[in-house]
């Protein structure tokens, strides 16, 4: 636990989320984590780079193999070698997906709040779509069967899935999962899955893709992962997708090596030491998040005008204020010496999206500033 204590200076490092505002402002906005990766990434970064030359390279042949394995150990899911394909990055995917599963006159269905992605991929793609609103209960919030129902068309072709949800911080159950693969499967629905958060859930929960609720609906999902988020190198990383069905394996490599750029050299080596070592570090990981999110907690049940909703993974807190006679809380913020993510960056007004993952000391500072923001 020690080592996520460290402070670390991530001035003058070309980092997004440091680099945005001014050096008294604690950036808790874009998703990326303020900890070192594990010490196994960094060496094994360490070792190609001594190696001194960086050609153009292929997977490594025993990566498909280890993510099996991997993807067995971690959510009980049995897939095969050729259900692969790598592709440069989760976000690359969803823009893929939403081009290449739904024609020009398909409708395409997305959550709201969402990830920004899966709703800016079909207005890329030219393709109409309709956000579902999710449903909160008992400060939880989901998709279910009749919500999609209620945005279904005729011409219906896709859902934009998000699972874990950001900015939510949802873990799907079984029987949630169930209801919204029969959906699609009585609707002829594909599912583009965005499972990036899967390695992150912090209670006695345990992710379940989506694809792996039975073979027919495995048939129509293509499900996005990477470690990126996990072992903190978005900045390197790659992904994968998995598919049972090679069409849509096909499909979601269009543009692969020409406009897409392939996955690059660190990326495997990252993934690969990741996948090796880096088990025991992402266990201490979760501790350290599970920490930090009841400091949340226990601020926001302190501050009045504020709702924080379940946070059943990652180190998103999804924060509603829609209670408060506020209309824009993240410039207040940003006065009082505090960045979150506004909630407009995923079509929700009067919420905001704070990340958690830094050090506890700095965490603490940020949520006295908020609190102190409001009062004022």
């Amino acid at each position: 636990m020690i080592e996520f204590d460290q402070p670390i200076d991530r001035q003058n490092t070309d980092s997004i989320r440091w680099d945005r505002y001014d050096k008294d402002v604690i950036p808790l906005w874009v998703a990326d984590m303020d900890f070192r990766s594990p010490a196994c990434v960094i060496e094994a970064l360490r070792k190609r780079v001594e190696h001194g030359i960086f050609g153009y390279t292929h997977e490594p042949k025993e990566l498909k193999e280890k993510i099996v394995d991997y993807v067995y150990l971690q959510f009980n899911w049995k897939i095969s070698e050729d259900w692969i394909v790598f592709i440069p990055s989760v976000v690359s995917g969803l823009y893929s997906a939403a081009s290449q599963y739904a024609k020009k006159d398909d409708h395409i269905l997305v959550p709201r709040p969402v990830y920004h992605h899966l709703r800016w991929a079909p207005q890329k793609a030219e393709r109409d779509f309709s956000e579902v609103e999710l449903i909160c209960e008992n400060n939880r919030i989901y998709i279910n069967e009749s919500t999609l129902q209620d945005r279904k068309e005729k011409n219906t072709r896709l859902f934009m899935f998000c699972n874990p949800h950001n900015p939510g911080g949802t873990v799907y159950s079984k029987k949630e999962l169930e209801a919204i693969a029969n959906f699609c499967i009585k609707n002829n629905i594909l599912i583009c899955s965005d499972e990036i958060h899967a390695g992150m859930v912090l209670d006695d929960k345990k992710h379940i893709p989506i694809a792996s609720i039975s073979s027919e609906i495995s048939k129509k999902t293509i499900t996005l992962m990477s470690l990126n988020k996990t072992f903190n190198f978005p900045g390197v990383g790659t992904a994968w997708a998995i598919s049972e069905n090679k069409e849509l394996r096909d499909s979601i490599r269009q543009g692969v090596g020409t406009i897409i750029p392939e996955t690059q050299i660190f990326g495997y080596t990252s993934t690969l030491a990741a996948l090796d070592e880096g088990e025991a570090w992402r266990k201490n990981l979760l501790q350290y998040l599970k920490k930090n999110r009841k400091l949340v907690q226990e601020k926001m049940t302190t501050i009045k005008g504020l709702n924080l909703y379940t946070i059943e993974a990652s180190y998103l807190a999804w924060i509603s204020y829609e209670k408060s006679q506020y209309k824009d809380l993240s410039k207040l913020f940003v006065d009082h010496g505090v960045a979150v993510q506004p909630g407009s960056m995923f079509n929700e007004d009067k919420h905001f999206r704070l990340n958690f993952a830094t050090q506890s000391n700095i965490l603490e500072e940020a949520l006295v500033r908020i609190q102190r923001a409001l009062k004022n």
